[in-house]
Order: C-alpha cells, then structure tokens, then sequence
C-alpha cells in the first residue's frame, strides 16, 4: 500500500494515518514496525529495488537477447501503465523530491538507480557484441543505459502528464529502435 502512495504522489503526500485507513490497522501498528516515516519508506524501496533486480535477472535468464530484454522491460511498464496499475516507478517519483526526502531514502534511490544502469550497460553490451545494438560514436553502455533510462522515465511522466498511456509505448520504443543496429 505504500509503495501505491509514493506512486500516486511522492515522499509527502501521505501519512501514517493514510496507510493505516488504506490497511485497516492502527497507525501505533505501523509505528510498531517501522519507528518512523523515513523508516517505512527506505524499507519499502529496499524491497522494490529487490524486486526489480529478481525481475531483470529473470528477463535476462528467461529471454537471453538483448533485444527481446529491453522490449520485454518496456513492455512490462507499457502494460502497467495501460491497466492504470502502476503507472509509474516508485524510485522515478521519489528521484522528483531527492532535494527533500531523507538521505537514507535517497540513498536507496541512487542505488535503484545504479542498478538499472548496471543492468541496462550489461544488456547493451551484449547487444553491441552480437551486433544487435550500435553505439554512438562515444562508444559508451553506461552513456546508453543513461539515455535508455531517461527516455523510459520520461515516457512516464509524458503518459502522465498527457492521462495518454499510449504516449510512453511510442516514446520508450522509439528509444529503443535508435539503439538497434540498422540493417
């Protein structure tokens, strides 16, 4: 429930008592658990960040190409977004607050988003060495994973801005074709 909250609208925007309504349990409950907001919080991206990575190293076992990979990770945020379930990262939302959140939550933040590029750096690789994915002429993963990363979020906030989920499928794929190698 509270990664829903920080989903809909960042560190700020909900407290324990919106938890505590939202779960039908008393909020010296949660306090029992977690001691405070921050706490609740840092706990909760620590599990989205492990989340994610089981999730990513599940694509990258199941699928092994590059390119079905990004599409699939595309994909996965592009049917979210479509169903209203999720429609957008936890870790994006809260990157928006870095100057007002916690340093522990931010930390958690930083490390998901280290985590992502590690990821997409490693996918983009493999792609370059099978000749499935081109470089720019700086020759950099990690600047790619970068431009990936921002194109995919950024698609998020465009769907949300524009209440157009078809927005974030045609700007994150677009992303994607340009790294493709051309044929």
């Amino acid at each position: 429930m509270t990664r829903q909250l920080l989903v809909r609208g960042g560190y700020n925007s909900f407290s324990y008592a919106n938890v505590a309504e939202q779960v039908n349990i008393t909020k010296a409950s949660i306090h029992h658990h977690f001691p405070s907001k921050e706490e609740l919080v840092k706990t909760v991206v620590a599990h989205y960040r492990q989340d994610a990575a089981q999730a990513l190293a599940g694509l990258t076992g199941q699928l092994n190409d590059p390119i079905a990979e990004l599409r699939a990770y595309v994909d996965y945020w592009a049917s979210c977004i479509a169903r209203g379930e999720s429609e957008f990262c936890v870790c994006v939302m809260l990157a928006t607050e870095m100057p007002s959140i916690p340093s522990d939550v931010a930390q958690e933040v930083r490390a998901h988003f280290d985590s992502m590029t590690t990821w997409l750096a490693d996918v983009i690789e493999r792609g370059v060495a099978r000749q499935q994915f081109q470089l720019d002429e700086a020759g950099n993963a990690t600047r790619a994973a970068h431009t990936v990363l921002a194109a995919v979020h950024g698609a998020m906030l465009l769907a949300r801005v524009s209440a157009d989920p078809s927005a974030f499928s045609s700007v994150a794929h677009a992303a994607l074709h340009r790294l493709q190698r051309s044929h």
